[in-house]
Parts: structure tokens; C-alpha cells; sequence
């Protein structure tokens, strides 16, 4: 269920690419946009007269030649399919797809757990449904003998999915226009390990650590959903992003910024405020927070020593990671599964088991993945990111709507915390230079705006005192007297 990506750099608001660790900062301008600073603001008249000269079309000394509808579309048309637009096009749109393959995935495994109770009364037995809106939902699997509780299971049978990565990474490769065989794109990525100093022995007990991290990440995410609504478990889970910035402080050395470390108490509030939201007596809501926000620095502790093991890794190596980590859980845990099913640890109905949710979970969890190591390739790491956090409030109205539930009081101060705290860790190392330019073009902006309504005032005044001189004149002229008397 995790969402990793194959890096360890925190992407920022400002430098989507990712501030942390990128050992340069670039100067912003009016327009703050990847390629730099943008002051086509400033300059129109002078491109406009540019692309006038470039067509052939030499303007006349101190005379400036007004802009055709044509010149008009091709800047605009320019301007929308940039690079940079391309991206934030793209960018949208994946954290769109991000957030519905998130909050399906999620939805669908809190779904096993809030399975109808058995009838057994009944002649034929079958699942009957039960009426949730007045429930508490932690107190949920309490009330109601739900007949699927085998989270181990799940998150198994989730991460055999990532075996798919390769392949499809492989199909991709084959159906674009390099027309590479199928051995030589996996020559090539064995080969970028083998060039970082891998050997066959070493790199499999790396991918074995990282398979034992990745299914203890998952798991404690799966098993939060058993106590929490899914909404506080993504919640809770989205202070990853906190964590992965202290861990790249600790282990990568990375940059000490004062406004991240307040993010990080902001979010650490958050947590407190939900884990004690239902109180502390009899409740199981402390456990579930402390299984989700360990699942949260899993999550990060995966990600940095990601960076730290593996380095700046391309897509094959990404895909070829996942998949083996894919396999090694296959082939590896499934005695563990199956023991915890016979010892009677966990209970599914084999002949009743939920395959369709279950595979719809999967599925959608195998599309979060892809898209948060692969889009990277069409979008900035922020688009992805803000993926994690734009969930929360789709996730709330879908609880709203099906389980009836209520975001109040401590619960939503939580959440609020949380996501304040999201967006803070998201700023530059050098956010101050960036609010001051900013705030220092903005003035620009305002004042130029004033001056040129100044002179249109002006030139509007002086007309009309030019018309009343002359309506005066003329006046005068035809009440003077032969003579040169006025009349």
C-alpha cells in the first residue's frame, strides 16, 4: 500500500524538483517557475518587436508596431505548451489519479474489515448489511463479528503486485521508438548495479531487508484500519513526509532549515490530538494511531535508506527493485500467512473470501506505486506528493457519506495540524528570499498599475481642456465685432 519513491530529496513549493539536497538555489523573479525567473511581464514590447523583425517585418525608427491577432495566439499558444505548463498539465492530473488509487485502495481494505456479519439463523445464510451511521467506527470490529480479520494476508497478497513492475516496465521500453530487445533492457539494469559495486549475494540481501521493511510498513497500515477510519489512518500517514525530512537531516546530512523543524512539532501536535480524539479509557484509538504513524516512518525510514543504499537509481532499477521485492515476499512469506491462518491468529471464510475487493485494492495500490516512482518522468515530485495530502479531505466525505461519520473537535484539529504541518515541510531551505521577492514584485506590480492609470487620467484631462479651448475660441471668434470688439 505504500507510496514510495525511489529518492530521498523532500520536493518543495517553490523548487519542485526537490530543494533538499540539490546544492544550488535559484534565484526567483515575478513568475517562480522551473526554467527560472520569468519577466516577460517587463519585456512584450520588446519581444513583440523581436518576433515582428524575425518575420521579415523591420519596424520604423521610434515607431512601434501594435501586436496582430496571430502574433497574439502564437505567444499564447507558446506560452500554454511550454515545457514547464506541460508539466503542471501533467502534474494535475497525477496527483489526481494519485489521490483516487490512494483513497480507492484504502477504502477497499477498510471494506474486509467492516464485512456483513453472519446470519446464521437464517436458511440460507448470507451476508446481511448493518447500519453504521450511528456507529463508532473504532469501536466497529467490537460489535459486529466481521468475517474477514487477516491483515497479514492482505498485505501479502497487496505486495505480489509489485511484481508487475518490471514487466510492464519492460513493456513500455519495447513498444517505444528505441526498439531495444527484452535481454538488453534487463542487461542494462543489471548492469547499473553491478557498475555501483553489487554483487549477486549482496544485492539480494538488500532487497531481502528491504522486503521485510516494505511488508512491516504495509502491515501496520493495514492493521491501523482495523481500529480507525480510513480518513485518520491517511492522515496520520501523510506525516511521512515529516519524518523522511528529519531522517535525510540525520543520515543523508542534509540541509537544517528552522521552518521544517516547526513542521515537524506541528505534526507531532496533530498526532497527540488524535490519538487521545476518543479518550483513554477503554479505547483503541491510541493503538491505532501508533500503528499508522509507525507505518508513517516505515514509510520514511524505507525512502531514505533507499537513497542511502542504492543512490540516484534509473527506472530499470527502480522496476527491477520493486519486482524483485515483489517476488521475494511471494516466495518467502507465505508459510508465515498461512501459519497465522491455521493457528487461528487471523480469520477469512475461504469459501466466502472477498476476491473482488481484494483485487480492486491491489490493483489500485500497484497504480499508486507506479505513479509515485514513474510520473516523475512527466511531472515535478510535488504534484506526486500533494497526492498524499489532497486524499485526506476526498477520504472524509466518502466516510461522511457511507459510515456517517463526524469530524469534529479534537479529530479535526488533528487533521488541520497535520496538513499545516505537510505544507510547511514542503518550504524551500531559502523561503524567506522567495516571500521577499515575491512581496518586492507584487509592490512593482501595484505601482506600475497606478502610474499607467495616472496617465491615462492625464491624457484623458488634457483632451478635454484641449476641447474646451477649443469650444472657447470659437466662441469668441464669432462674438467679435468688425472692429475687433467684443460683442
Amino acid at each position: 500500500m505504500s507510496k514510495e519513491s525511489s529518492g530521498g530529496d523532500i520536493p518543495t513549493i517553490f523548487n519542485p524538483k526537490g530543494a533538499a539536497g540539490a546544492g544550488r538555489q535559484r534565484a526567483p523573479s515575478v513568475l517562480i517557475t522551473d526554467e527560472g525567473a520569468n519577466s516577460a511581464l517587463f519585456a512584450h514590447a520588446d519581444s513583440l518587436g523581436s518576433q515582428q523583425e524575425a518575420a521579415g517585418e523591420p519596424l520604423a525608427a521610434g515607431a512601434t508596431r501594435p501586436a496582430t491577432l496571430a502574433t497574439k495566439i502564437r505567444s499564447c499558444s507558446a506560452g500554454f505548451c511550454s515545457e514547464s505548463a506541460r508539466k503542471i498539465y501533467f502534474g494535475i492530473w497525477v496527483t489526481i489519479c494519485v489521490t483516487a488509487s490512494w483513497v480507492g485502495a484504502t477504502h477497499c481494505i477498510k471494506y474486509l474489515y467492516l464485512r456483513r456479519p453472519f446470519d446464521e439463523d437464517a436458511d440460507d445464510p448470507v451476508f446481511v448489511p448493518h447500519d453504521t451511521s450511528d456507529v463508532n467506527m473504532t469501536l466497529v470490529r467490537t460489535r459486529y463479528s466481521a468475517s474477514y480479520q487477516a491483515p497479514f494476508f492482505t498485505t501479502w497478497f497487496v505486495t505480489n503486485w509489485t511484481m508487475l513492475f518490471f514487466p510492464l516496465y519492460l513493456l513500455s521500453r519495447i513498444t517505444s521508438r528505441n526498439c531495444q530487445s527484452a535481454s538488453e533492457i534487463f542487461s542494462e539494469s543489471i548492469r547499473d548495479f553491478r557498475d555501483k559495486g553489487f554483487t549477486m549475494g549482496r544485492f539480494m540481501v538488500r532487497c531481502s531487508l528491504f522486503c521485510l521493511l516494505w511488508v512491516g510498513t504495509n502491515y501496520m497500515y493495514i492493521m491501523s484500519l482495523r481500529i480507525l477510519l480510513a480518513t485518520d489512518v491517511m492522515a496520520l500517514f501523510a506525516t511521512n513526509v515529516s519524518f523522511v525530512y528529519l531522517l535525510s537531516w540525520v543520515i543523508l546530512h542534509e540541509q537544517f532549515v528552522g521552518i521544517r523543524i516547526m513542521a515537524v512539532i506541528i505534526c507531532d501536535t496533530g498526532v497527540a490530538l488524535l490519538a487521545y480524539m476518543d479518550g483513554i479509557t477503554g479505547s483503541p484509538t491510541l493503538g491505532g494511531v501508533v500503528l499508522a504513524t509507525s507505518s508513517a516512518a516505515g514509510s520514511a525510514v524505507y525512502k531514505v535508506l533507499f537513497k542511502k543504499v542504492i543512490g540516484d537509481a534509473t527506472y530499470g532499477q527502480v522496476a527491477l527493485f520493486f519486482s524483485l521485492v515483489g517476488m521475494l515476499n511471494a516466495a518467502l512469506l507465505w508459510p508465515l500467512s498461512l501459519g497465522l491462518i491455521l493457528t487461528g491468529v487471523e480469520t477469512l471464510s475461504w469459501d466466502r473470501l472477498p476476491w473482488l475487493a481484494l483485487l480492486v485494492a491491489s490493483l489500485l495500490s500497484l497504480v499508486a506505486n507506479l505513479l509515485g516512482n514513474f510520473s516523475v518522468a512527466l511531472t515535478y515530485d510535488l504534484f506526486i506528493t500533494l497526492g498524499l495530502i489532497t486524499a485526506v479531505p476526498v477520504s472524509a466525505a466518502l466516510d461522511v457519506v457511507l459510515y456517517g461519520a463526524q469530524f469534529e473537535g479534537m479529530k479535526l484539529a488533528g487533521m488541520i495540524l497535520i496538513a499545516v504541518g505537510f505544507f510547511l515541510v514542503m518550504f524551500p531551505s531559502n523561503w524567506p528570499d522567495y516571500i521577499t521577492r515575491l512581496l518586492r514584485n507584487i509592490i512593482l506590480l501595484s505601482h506600475s498599475a497606478r502610474w499607467s492609470r495616472r496617465s491615462r487620467s492625464g491624457n484623458s484631462s488634457s483632451s478635454r481642456r484641449d476641447h474646451v479651448d477649443y469650444r472657447t475660441g470659437y466662441i469668441r471668434s464669432h462674438l467679435r465685432s468688425p472692429s475687433g470688439r467684443v460683442r
